[in-house]
């Protein structure tokens, strides 16, 4: 995998930040965004599933959220980022039927 830390994040609506950490665990692959100003510094973690597209070029991840989607996601605790049920209700919230799921051909 490249080393995607610091490239830009872009939600369907917008840039929401930049990379702050990436992980490639087996099975709960993740992106850590470091919202900066955007949530008043909030980090936001997004599953590896919901990325569109990296441009290695212009150092941009794509992800196939908007940006209130995003901003509505379970907060990251620092201290929780391992734990499974975090991950559990990360999973649940952006996969289907969660508040943060997106079918690949939904509209807008």
């Amino acid at each position: 995998h490249a080393d995607i830390s610091g490239f830009s994040v872009e939600a369907l609506d917008g840039s929401i930040g930049k990379v702050d950490d990436a992980t490639y665990d087996m099975g709960s692959s993740h992106i850590v965004v470091d919202t900066g100003p955007w949530i008043f510094g909030k980090k936001v973690m997004l599953p590896a599933g919901i990325v569109r597209g990296i441009d290695e070029t212009e150092e941009r991840v794509f992800v196939n959220r908007t940006k209130e989607q995003i901003k509505a996601a379970p907060q990251v605790d620092e201290a929780v980022v391992a734990e499974d049920a975090y991950r559990s209700d990360l999973g649940a919230y952006y996969g289907p039927g969660g508040a943060g799921y997106r079918d690949w051909d939904d509209s807008f």
